[in-house]
């Protein structure tokens, strides 16, 4: 059995970011990212829209603001540093019809109050920045940009593996035992046992299966796919950089949006719906017992209730094209259903309260020498580094020892 300071289970952007942080904090120390796809940054990670968000939709004194604040200096930093693929093109927020200013002067407020440079502008000056859009009035976010977020994971492993880390693809972890004097822990995985000084769970969609070897879960996994549609060159025009509704507060996703990726291609959506499998990415993915463990789970039931009309909504538009593309009108009129075609979904990872309440902020517990990561949604992966940081530093990595083959 291997032994390691530390093991980060998890190769998507949270869990590499962790290992960086490690290595970076104690170069003497040992590391090991088991990842159980074989190439990393596979799901969430890897299907995400690509932004840097500036922190402007969260709470005050959140981890959410505070660390996506300091994790969004951190990324662009790195990625100036390492040559990543990025650029801060700004976007704006548009409050399409009278009702939606209250929401969208709140949006301000909270920019102002978590230190994010943000202007209100009327219709005129949103037509400048985005001449297709449709607004009475926007808040311009000068700062947020878009990056290649695998191209930071590749980065990220290569040095992790250049500070004398390790990351391992292929290896999925099936247990946990921590030893009775509380000093350590064994990972068990299909590959084989790994002794840990202290261990990282960055599971992702299976952060709460993770958590569950090792101590009661507060919170249940519950996934939603996300939907996207890719706009035809010829309508690229129509988004010069990204267009995002003002949220309902009510609901706890953004709404259909426009982004331009780094590779210039301009993806529309996500809606929200309900996936069948935690790693349901097609309508047809189809896994029993995950989604019997969603529908007997009573919570689930609480939030179905409370959001049932707007689930409904969500799932008629991942149903007819023609719905999708009327709530992408309401940001530019000049969209048709000719300029989309389908592109790849994601899923994201929604930690579910017993309460029934939907778990808004980042959620990290830690116990003797097990960290479990429980939520990580946007802007996880835009404060990645910062959270990585957190978390190294909270590890007890004196009592760990060096790695022994």
């Amino acid at each position: 059995m291997e032994q390691f300071d530390v093991v980060v289970i998890g190769g998507g952007i949270v869990g590499l970011a962790t290992a960086f942080g490690v290595v970076r904090r104690q170069p003497g120390k040992s590391v090991v990212v088991l990842e159980k796809e074989d190439g990393l940054a596979a799901h969430q990670t890897g299907h995400n829209s690509g932004v840097l968000h500036s922190g402007i939709y969260y709470r005050p004194g959140s981890l959410k603001a505070e660390n996506c604040r300091d994790g969004r200096t951190a990324m662009i930093r790195f990625c100036e540093e390492e040559g990543i693929d990025h650029e801060i093109c700004g976007k704006v927020i548009v409050a399409v019809d009278e009702a939606e200013i209250p929401r969208l002067e709140n949006i301000y407020r909270l920019g102002q109050e978590n230190g994010v440079r943000c202007e209100m502008v009327d219709g005129d000056r949103l037509r400048e920045i985005e001449p297709h859009a449709h607004g009475r009035k926007a808040v311009h976010v000068p700062d947020a940009g878009i990056v290649n977020f695998r191209q930071v994971c590749a980065r990220l492993a290569d040095l992790v593996k250049a500070a004398g880390g390790d990351v391992r693809t292929g290896v999925r972890v099936t247990g946990i035992t921590v030893q009775k004097d509380g000093r350590g822990a064994t990972v068990i995985s299909e590959k084989g046992e790994f002794g840990a000084g202290c261990v990282v769970n960055c599971a992702g969609l299976y952060s709460d299966k993770v958590t569950a070897m090792t101590q009661s879960t507060e919170v249940k996994i519950i996934p939603f796919r996300g939907e996207y549609y890719e706009l035809k060159p010829e309508a690229y025009q129509f988004c010069r950089n990204l267009i995002y509704p003002v949220p309902d507060p009510e609901f706890p996703f953004l709404g259909v949006h426009f982004t331009r990726m780094i590779d210039g291609t301009v993806e529309c959506g996500p809606n929200a719906v309900l996936a069948f499998a935690r790693e349901g990415y097609q309508k047809t993915d189809i896994n029993l017992l995950e989604l019997m463990d969603t529908l007997t789970y009573p919570a689930f039931w609480k939030v179905a209730v409370r959001y049932w009309r707007m689930g409904a909504g969500e799932m008629w538009r991942s149903l007819s094209k023609r719905a999708f593309v009327r709530a992408l009108q309401r940001l530019v009129p000049d969209i048709r259903e000719e300029h989309l075609v389908p592109a790849p979904a994601g899923i994201r990872a929604q930690a579910l309260a017993a309460d029934g309440k939907l778990v808004d902020d980042f959620f990290i517990q830690s116990t003797g020498v097990v960290v479990n990561v429980g939520n990580a949604p946007s802007p996880a992966a835009t404060a990645s580094l910062n959270i990585g940081k957190l978390i190294a530093e909270q590890l007890p990595l004196e009592g760990g020892s060096d790695r022994k083959e």
